[in-house]
């Protein structure tokens, strides 16, 4: 069934309410998905998982010109709002808010805006400078926009494929005090491993046969990982580099909270305890990200 769809915030505001109390009597909940449209299967993640959880589910549609350092790619951005609706719809979506950019920002670009920090300087926010301080304003702005009554839980659903801005959602959720809790649902793959992206369109063949090479190097750290094996970082970081179409980046073993590098967990070292791989690379004139939570298994099960 098609969602109702929202475009103003006085209007989701009222629909939350509405569908909060149809809900009751007793606890309900609200999941949140919010998203800049262009859906694949990593959405739909996203939604059946706020759909299983949760008594009313809201999506957002918004391609946020924040988070776009050139226009050119914000342009770019492809807009599919009736496939999207399709897709949300057929996952038990309730409501689905698409605002204009003169609703979510009255007046042009906001004044005052959210700073991710030395958190959001490096990696993504080293080759798309201002990205995340766009994200997180847009994100606490979603966040404050469908909060529901004060007496139902609310839940908000991010995948684990953006793991840097998933990082900086938390720590801006903790750092000021939202009562919302933030669910992580794992990277969605194609058949083939590459992880899905909106911009996966815009490869060829041959490059998307070439993007392969990037969740190939993360399972060679999974792998080893798992064994409580040295991750050799160096010879992941060869393999993607003998990829010819691929252009690394930036491929890294970091702490999954902090996202601080964990270099002795690199090397010759046996690995220990946790991490996340995250790697981002230009396949033609395509970037991607991809990352791996790693997890040792001293037992060896």
């Amino acid at each position: 069934m098609r969602p109702r769809v929202l475009t103003t915030t006085a209007e989701l505001r009222a629909a939350v309410a509405e569908q909060l109390a149809a809900a009751g009597p007793g606890p309900v909940s609200l999941g949140l998905v919010p998203t800049m449209g262009a859906l694949h299967e990593g959405h739909a993640a996203l939604a059946r998982a706020a759909r299983t959880e949760n008594d009313v589910v809201v999506a957002t549609i918004f391609v946020n010109p924040l988070q776009f350092g050139d226009p050119l790619d914000l342009d770019r951005y492809p807009r599919t709002l009736e496939a999207d609706l399709e897709i949300l719809g057929g996952y038990g979506v309730d409501l689905v808010f698409v605002p204009s950019r003169e609703e979510m920002y009255p007046g042009g670009e906001p004044l005052v805006r959210l700073s991710a920090g030395r958190l959001g300087e490096r990696f993504e926010g080293e080759f798309r400078p201002g990205h995340f301080d766009g994200m997180l304003t847009v994100v606490a702005k979603l966040l404050h926009l469908a909060w529901p009554a004060a007496d139902a839980a609310y839940r908000a659903y991010f995948g684990q494929k953006d793991a840097q801005q998933l990082a900086l959602i938390r720590r801006m959720v903790r750092d000021l005090s939202f009562t919302a809790d933030i669910r992580a649902v794992p990277t969605v793959r194609s058949a083939e491993g590459l992880a899905l992206s909106s911009r996966n369109r815009f490869l060829t063949a041959e490059e998307a046969d070439a993007a392969l090479v990037l969740s190939r190097a993360l399972r060679l750290l999974a792998e080893r990982a798992v064994r409580c094996e040295p991750l050799d970082l160096e010879s992941a970081v060869a393999l993607v580099e003998s990829q010819p179409l691929v252009q690394l980046e930036y491929f890294e073993v970091v702490d999954p909270d902090t996202l601080e590098p964990l270099a002795f967990n690199c090397r010759e070292t046996p690995f220990s305890g946790e991490a996340l791989a995250l790697i981002a690379a230009r396949v033609g004139s395509v970037r991607l990200i991809d990352n791996q939570p790693l997890l040792a298994d001293p037992a060896g099960t």
